[in-house]
């Protein structure tokens, strides 16, 4: 018989005196691993040219009004650090998806730009994304909602700020 390990994880912290702080543990691990989970499902349905990090950046891109935003613009959208968006976008511009040029007003800032292959890529990752992830995350709509608003409960919890 295969035991559920968050659930076993959870017992022994009951049992070693953590019960207070048990249901937490559980939680925080099912969000773990069900991040994961998703991640593992949604890098395979992408691959071999995206992962959802470079597929972030692209639909970023198709959003935005030029096709283009500052790689720092990028990061603080994501909440990634520079160096991880300088590592995408690098894959992203030798896939063909992005390019690189610099800021009209400001020669020191570094633009990227959407390609028509880009364009195209992001738009067909979106539809197997729709059709495979997002339409069907395993729960009903209702219940998604509530879920949503319960994790963005415990990002602001955190220090985020939710500002739409």
């Amino acid at each position: 018989m295969n035991a559920d390990p968050i659930a076993l994880a959870e017992a022994h912290w009951v049992d070693h005196g953590w019960g207070e702080a048990a249901p937490g543990m559980r939680l925080v691990t099912t969000i773990t691993r069900v991040q994961q989970l998703l991640h593992q499902s949604i890098d395979e349905l992408l691959r071999p040219d995206l992962t959802f990090a470079r597929y972030e950046i692209l639909m970023l891109l198709v959003f935005s009004k030029r096709g283009a935003l500052p790689m720092s613009v990028i990061g603080s959208r994501l909440q990634v650090h520079a160096a991880s968006v300088t590592s995408a976008v690098d894959r992203l511009e030798r896939d063909g998806y992005v390019t690189r040029e610099r800021g009209e007003g400001d020669r020191r800032q570094v633009l990227a730009r959407i390609t028509s292959a880009g364009r195209r890529r992001a738009l067909a990752a979106t539809e197997i994304l729709n059709q495979e992830v997002f339409e069907d995350v395993g729960l009903p709509a209702a219940a998604a909602g509530r879920l949503t608003t319960s994790l963005d409960r415990m990002r602001e919890h955190r220090g985020e700020t939710l500002d739409a």
